[in-house]
């Protein structure tokens, strides 16, 4: 018997009893609580939507990425190089390397000539630019000429450049297909991460 009321007083403290009465000041910082939640959300998705938006133009207008797909630049970029390009750049000079697209490619490659300058590449695989040879300490292999409609000597036109890849031999550059445009040009290379890096 002692048991059973045990038991029934168990059953009795167990029962829940009415809900507690929240008080103004609980019912005010729940709620307080619950919209700075939801400040939190908002202002969450509005800096994602502005990075989105910032990111978009850094690399769609500003800056650009491109992956070397050869060893035409080789030995100071490699295929698979992962390259970051400036687009926005006007005034492009010798030794600038540039990615560029011709009868829809895209390429990289040094320019070596800019508008105004006559360019020449000899029978014995020299570089001329405005009759006086070029002495180019970083460029390990000849300069051929290829067998195409260049007639040298060229002289460019404002708004064009002559380009070459670093490495010499059999690379598609401007003596394959004459001087780039400035509308071809998508912009000049800044910096290089290297594939071993990555």
């Amino acid at each position: 018997m002692k048991q059973k009321s045990k038991k029934k007083g168990h059953r009795q403290g167990g029962r829940k009893g009415p809900p507690a009465i929240q008080t103004p000041e609980e019912v005010i910082l729940i709620r307080r609580r619950s919209i700075a939640n939801q400040e939190d959300v908002s202002s969450f998705f509005t800096r994602l939507v502005f990075l989105v938006v910032l990111l978009w133009l850094l690399f769609g207008m500003v800056f650009g990425l491109a992956v070397m797909r050869n060893d035409d630049m080789s030995p100071r970029i490699s295929a698979g190089d992962l390259m970051l390009f400036y687009r926005l750049e006007d005034t492009l000079r010798a030794d600038d390397v540039i990615i560029f697209e011709k009868e829809g490619r895209q390429y990289t490659g040094r320019v070596v000539a800019v508008g105004g300058d006559t360019v020449e590449v000899t029978e014995d695989a020299r570089l001329m630019i405005n009759g006086s040879y070029v002495a180019e300490s970083d460029i390990y292999y000849s300069t051929p000429r290829y067998e195409s409609k260049v007639i040298y000597p060229l002289t460019l036109e404002e708004g064009q450049v002559f380009v070459l890849c670093d490495y010499r031999e059999g690379a598609r550059d401007s003596r394959y297909f004459g001087p780039v445009g400035k509308k071809e040009i998508k912009g000049k290379v800044i910096t290089v991460i290297r594939r071993s890096e990555l």
